[in-house]
């Protein structure tokens, strides 16, 4: 199959985008210099970038959309459409903040050799080959629900935004979380809401559950209450369980069924900073 353009992706997805949250579009719209960097102002954030940069990383942007799509053939066999059309409406580079210098370093996006950045306060945006690979692991579907936990950059909860109907994310760190809240509006991905709080209770008000919970940061233990969330039937987990600052990390995915039981399995091996709070008192 040859590789896929933008215009392509979206023909694909084109039904089922009927269903999905109104897409920004922040590239397929004109996504320009000055756009970015009246988005950046809204969110309180610097710009160093100059528009001579920017034009660069657009080019390299085409280029990262087909190393993103062949990575995912190569590990699924086949790329899923929701999840490329999402990587193709999310500019990266508008993510690329550090927030304790504070200083933008959106020039750096789209690198050839993807690995995480650091954005300050112990968290890093990680690498966009691993997002998306989890995203499509997840397999988000238009209308439905997902939680993320550990909001980092705002990132990867922008992803799943793309595709699910609502999308809710929690980060402990205060300043960070308090931070990256700004900067959903600013791009019109108003289907997502942020807050800081501790992830290992969840969202616990969304009485319905979650299609997809999707943990960004490495647990000691499956949470509890993760695993109460998940919607009957449709709800499947995506989490990195291991200790922390150790490479024997494992991606798990946990899916609950019609009947309320819940099924793991082991995927892959991978690094994620850790979990902190109340999974660090035991269970």
């Amino acid at each position: 199959m040859a590789l896929l353009t933008r215009r392509t992706l979206i023909a694909q997805g084109a039904a089922a985008a009927l269903a999905a949250p109104a897409l920004a579009q922040p590239r397929g719209g004109g996504w320009t210099y000055e756009q970015y960097t009246a988005a950046m102002h809204a969110s309180d954030r610097r710009v160093a970038m100059s528009k001579a940069t920017f034009e660069g990383v657009m080019r390299r942007r085409e280029q990262a959309l087909h190393i993103v799509e062949t990575y995912l053939r190569g590990k699924f066999q086949e790329p899923d459409a929701h999840t490329l059309r999402a990587y193709a409406e999310v500019p990266r580079e508008y993510y690329h903040y550090n927030y304790a210098g504070p200083f933008d370093f959106g020039h750096a996006a789209y690198e050839g050799n993807a690995h995480p950045w650091a954005i300050g306060y112990g968290s890093a945006l990680s690498d966009y080959l691993g997002q998306m690979y989890m995203t499509q692991l997840a397999r988000p579907l238009p209308g439905e629900s997902a939680l993320e936990i550990g909001t980092g950059s705002g990132y990867q909860i922008s992803i799943l935004s793309r595709v699910c109907a609502k999308a809710r994310s929690i980060e402990i760190i205060e300043p960070l979380g308090r931070a990256v809240a700004k900067i959903f509006k600013p791009l019109g991905f108003d289907n997502i809401t942020s807050r800081v709080g501790d992830g290992y209770f969840g969202w616990p008000e969304e009485k319905d559950g979650f299609d997809i919970i999707m943990v960004t940061c490495v647990a000691q233990h499956v949470p509890p209450p993760l695993l109460a969330q998940l919607k009957p039937g449709t709800g499947r987990l995506i989490i990195p369980v291991g200790q922390p600052f150790r490479r024997e990390q494992v991606l798990y995915v946990y899916t609950k069924d019609k009947d309320g039981k819940i099924h793991s399995r082991r995927d892959v091996g991978v690094y994620f900073i850790p979990m902190t709070g109340r999974i660090s008192q035991g269970r």
